[in-house]
């Protein structure tokens, strides 16, 4: 076949025929003369790069080695100057192998135009320094973060906040003798049904609760008030003078208080260290805590993974904020109500106030439950206010939440409770798990119809002496527990067991210490004396009182933080 125009003719040649089968035949002597030459022949496996059979598109007469080929019709076959072809290699590298040819697997995600960019135009890259500037400085302030949290944990991989140098709240002494450890995973599977509790007595007197405080937002909220006029009562087992005519009438075999109740039931959900004292006298049990105990404050981000400064007088150390939340909680409870002078009176008055004292708006319920056939319970429980709903009485507890930094918790309130509420609820459930559910319990103990839930911030980050109520919210106690997962029977099922255990001790006093560092409890043998000379009256530390200084000390302290607010807006300004 020949082409026109004055151009190279191309030969097919003879091709063999095997009459015997598949392929060329077995003698190629007849056929060697009519294969077409120059053509190369190189042994290849599967993993080797093929090179092209012929290719018609090059310029045949650009060689680039200077040579001319004899037969322009057979260079469509020569490869030998072409570098694309195996055998052109450079000598040197003879001795590579290509272990595998397979292209890199595509990723299955991430953005598509990263699988485009060989069949689009490319755009100019170009390094935005600014940019560039803002993402080291982020990265560095990540890094500066990341390593601050670790050096205030003990143990990176701890999923709790038990790795903490946590000391015991009692220091345990060389003579106590160890009766018992009790790990709180035996807790979770303890189940036990008690029958409606019956009162006893009710003592004290009540106010109104003020429902306009159920309308109040961040956007128009109420400074907190101080009531330093007004006294609190946080009185033990064996020092109240009700529970002590009880006993000696017989009306039952264990006493306690809600606090003291509280703490036992909710004791898998706590971190911190806690004790309570059990003097076993006769037939009857008696649960004390200690003058001063922890059980008298509050704890603040006590179940938080977010740590919490360890110097004692730094205002936000668990120890500070622990004082800060029961001032808090103090003076909530009695600037929400109706102080009109109209009281609800029960028949016996505070059993723990003077002739003539104002106290706290307080009623206490000394209630019975069976815990078994011969066994009875008998609790002080409190109520803290009572409204009126549908021509009804019902008695409400009152407890405040504290915010005191939200660069700790991670949810601004005064951004987030009017339109987040439930965010912000879910993050205190999480940093205060133990504290709300202990107030549960309580409100539960006293069948409480209503608590009040309210969200107290301070002024400023720096200033907790003065604090602002954001938001009040209303809960049913049986549908809180239900919401925080908290089991009726659960918490009765560890009261019990420990009743059980501590009824077989012989008599004598005892102190369960909840372990500062493992979640378990320990009950100690102790002296009879032990406990007695801890309480000495006199007055506590200025930087340990509850009640905030006075005026002259108040303004300084508003001046400091004035000043500090002005300097930062200079420097920002600048």
């Amino acid at each position: 076949m020949a082409s026109g125009g004055g151009g190279g003719c191309f030969e097919i040649g003879t091709v063999p025929f095997n009459p015997d089968g598949w392929g060329p035949p077995e003698s190629t002597t007849t056929t060697s003369n009519s294969l077409p030459q120059h053509v190369p022949f190189a042994p290849f496996s599967r993993s080797e790069k093929l090179g092209r059979i012929a290719d018609w598109t090059r310029n045949v007469y650009n060689n680039q080695s200077g040579r001319a080929n004899k037969n322009p019709a057979d260079t469509v076959f020569d490869f030998t100057a072409d570098d694309s072809f195996p055998l052109s290699a450079n000598p040197d590298d003879d001795s590579f192998r290509l272990v595998d040819g397979k292209p890199p697997p595509r990723p299955k995600f991430g953005p598509k135009w990263r699988f485009n960019q060989h069949h689009r135009p490319q755009l100019p890259q170009r390094r935005d320094e600014e940019v560039e500037a803002k993402k080291r400085e982020a990265e560095k302030e990540r890094a500066r973060r990341d390593r601050h949290y670790n050096q205030n944990r003990s143990n990176v991989n701890q999923t709790r906040r038990e790795a903490a140098v946590f000391k015991s709240s009692v220091d345990i002494q060389p003579e106590w003798n160890m009766l018992d450890q009790i790990p709180f995973s035996t807790f979770s599977k303890l189940s036990f049904n008690v029958s409606e509790p019956e009162d006893l007595l009710l003592c004290g007197s009540l106010e109104t609760y003020d429902r306009s405080y159920d309308r109040v937002t961040p956007k128009n909220e109420r400074r907190l008030e101080r009531f330093k006029y007004r006294n609190f009562f946080k009185v033990t087992t064996t020092d109240d003078p009700v529970i002590r005519k009880l006993a000696n009438e017989d009306k039952a075999t264990v006493f306690a208080t809600d606090a003291i109740l509280a703490s036992l039931m909710c004791a898998p959900r706590s971190v911190y260290s806690w004790d309570i004292v059990i003097q076993r006298v006769g037939n009857k049990l008696f649960f004390d805590k200690r003058d001063g105990s922890q059980l008298d404050l509050l704890s603040v981000h006590e179940t938080s993974q977010e740590p919490l400064p360890e110097a004692k007088d730094d205002i936000n150390s668990a120890y500070s904020l622990s004082v800060e939340a029961a001032y808090i909680n103090q003076n909530f409870s009695q600037q929400v109500l109706v102080r009109d002078g109209n009281k609800l009176t029960f028949d016996e008055p505070n059993p723990f106030a003077n002739e003539g004292e104002e106290v706290a708006s307080v009623a206490y319920r000394y209630r019975r439950w069976k815990l078994d056939a011969d066994m009875y319970l008998v609790s002080r429980c409190e109520v803290q206010s009572v409204v009126d709903v549908n021509n009804q009485q019902q008695f409400l507890t009152l407890n405040a939440l504290n915010e005191f930094d939200p660069k700790y918790s991670g949810v601004d309130w005064r951004q987030k409770l009017e339109t987040q509420r439930g965010a912000v609820l879910a993050t205190e459930l999480k940093n205060n798990a133990n504290k709300l559910a202990k107030w549960t319990a309580q409100a539960l103990l006293a069948s409480a119809d209503l608590m009040k839930l309210g969200f107290v911030s301070r002024v400023h980050p720096r200033d907790h002496f003065n604090h602002v109520i954001l938001a009040v919210l209303g809960y049913k106690p049986k549908d809180f527990a239900a919401q925080i997962n908290l089991s009726t029977t659960n918490m009765w099922g560890i009261v019990k067991s420990i009743v059980d255990l501590c009824m077989k001790l012989n008599e004598g006093k005892y102190v369960l210490v909840k372990d500062p560092s493992k979640p378990q409890v320990r009950i100690y043998e102790v002296p009879p004396d032990a406990f007695e000379n801890d309480y000495v009256e006199e007055p506590l530390p200025e930087d340990e009182q509850v009640q905030p200084p006075g005026e002259d000390a108040e303004v300084a302290e508003a001046v400091e933080v004035a000043v500090d607010v002005e300097d930062k807006a200079v420097d920002a300004q600048v």
